[in-house]
């Protein structure tokens, strides 16, 4: 945690309840360890949308389709919204959950490897959110990119990995070097591109906001 576990404790505690769904979800992602979004970037992400009120949203990253349930369930109005998931058991199940929320005609949960599946998306998108392979990142950030429309979002998390990013790589775990290097050149690309006006939060495990220029 960035934020004291104390502090983001009280602050989740003042959310409205989740749904039965919702929670179900979050019940099963906790008993077979797959990674959903925090509470905290929950929030936020639902905040941002309400915000910019996307008609058509990407999202890298389905895992058992928590986030994406949760994007449309925070969206009036005509919302498609394309997710991408390269495990076939997370990809299965999140079809499933989109059914079970009634939300299969507006998600369409796309399998395979990101790079392989947004080279076959012939469409454009006002808001992407990133949440896959962290050492991935740089290799998709030019696809979203050709992809965002202008003035478009693009919200990453876990950006910071706890802190640990923003440590010397001689203090992380040698098996981490990869990763940590790899999300330092990408927060520096983030911040330093010409296409896109970004802010980096210290929410969750750290969480960028860029819009497309």
């Amino acid at each position: 945690m960035i934020v004291e576990e104390h502090v983001a404790a009280f602050i989740n505690s003042l959310n409205a309840e989740a749904s039965l769904l919702i929670l179900e979800l979050e019940r099963e992602a906790h008993e077979h360890h797959v990674p959903i979004i925090r509470p905290e970037i929950r929030e936020l992400l639902c905040f941002l949308l309400r915000l910019h009120r996307p008609q058509r949203i990407l999202e890298i990253g389905t895992a058992i389709g928590y986030s994406s349930i949760i994007m449309r369930q925070a969206l009036e109005g005509d919302v498609k919204i394309d997710t991408i998931e390269r495990n076939m058991g997370r990809y299965e199940r999140a079809v499933d959950n989109i059914k079970r929320a009634g939300l299969q005609e507006d998600i369409m949960v796309h399998y395979g490897d990101a790079l392989d599946v947004l080279a076959t998306l012939d469409k454009s998108y006002d808001f992407i959110f990133m949440d896959a392979a962290k050492g991935q990142y740089h290799h998709f950030l030019e696809l979203c990119i050709d992809k965002l429309l202008k003035n478009g979002m693009l919200v990453c998390d876990n950006v910071l990995q706890e802190g640990s990013v923003a440590q010397s790589r001689y203090a992380v775990s040698r098996r981490d070097h990869t990763v940590h290097g790899r999300m330092r050149e990408y927060l520096y690309e983030m911040k330093h591109s010409t296409c896109l006006d970004t802010v980096i939060l210290p929410v969750g495990d750290g969480v960028t906001v860029s819009r497309k220029c």
